[in-house]
């Protein structure tokens, strides 16, 4: 992954934090900076990718945890259709934003998910979607989630980003915690920029996350129909259709 002035960025490591850690220990940066060809290989044949982004500022921990506990049943729903192929993004502290490698398995993901620790600092989405961009010219990407709760960044660059990803086909799945105004105006503008949808979701109802979730899982391996298909018995991906197609009548 890279920054906005072009530096590397290292990629994610899948590890176990010793119990009771609540930050990232010395050396845990350069074990995560050299990991990522040990991340599970990327599914084979017509997998879908979607890129699962996710602020780990210290306000995030409950959400975060819970994403922990939710993100594999994206893949059982995109079992049906081709497979799911998940890489996670997150961002915390002061200018630390992270990417692993493409990801097949839960079970990895969900490893890799619980050696990261929430720490203090702003929103990073900028660098978040300039990396979704720059992934999307190296390797076909239809769609991404984002979670969070908050924006505190230059809303019009933002909007720049998102409006580059929607021109290139990657639909963003915009799910947001709590009802900050400046986060819900932003969110649902990068969700109308890239064609996607813009949802909330409440952190004590975790079926709420999960629904969106499977969602966006189901349009990221199988396009429009495989959503429509989840929408017959799920609510929440109902929603997540009406909000895409309201755009485009």
């Amino acid at each position: 992954m890279a920054n906005e002035d072009g530096k590397a960025v290292g990629k994610a490591k899948e590890t176990r934090p010793s119990e009771g850690a609540a930050r990232s220990k010395p050396g845990e940066i350069d074990r995560f900076l050299g990991a990522a060809k040990q991340l599970a290989p990327l599914a084979t044949g017509q997998a879908g990718r979607l890129v699962f982004a996710l602020d780990a500022t210290m306000s995030r921990q409950p959400t975060w945890d819970l994403a922990c506990s939710l993100q594999g049943r994206m893949f059982e729903v995109a079992d049906r259709t081709g497979g799911l192929a998940v890489q996670l993004v997150y961002f915390r502290g002061l200018a630390e934003c992270r990417a692993s490698g493409w990801i097949g398995e839960p079970r990895r993901l969900t490893g890799l998910m619980n050696g990261i620790a929430c720490q203090g600092g702003q929103t990073q989405i900028g660098r978040v979607l300039t990396h979704i961009r720059d992934e999307e010219r190296r390797v076909p990407i239809r769609a991404f989630v984002y979670v969070g709760d908050a924006m505190e960044e230059e809303v019009d660059r933002l909007c720049a980003l998102a409006g580059e990803l929607g021109l290139r086909g990657v639909r963003g799945f915009v799910f947001q915690e709590g009802f900050d105004p400046a986060a819900s105006a932003a969110f649902a503008e990068i969700a109308r920029l890239t064609g996607g949808a813009h949802a909330r979701f409440d952190a004590n109802a975790p079926n709420s996350l999960l629904e969106l979730l499977r969602g966006a899982a189901a349009y990221a391996s199988g396009g429009r129909e495989a959503l429509l298909r989840l929408a017959g018995n799920s609510p929440a991906a109902q929603g997540l259709l009406t909000a895409m197609e309201g755009r485009r009548s």
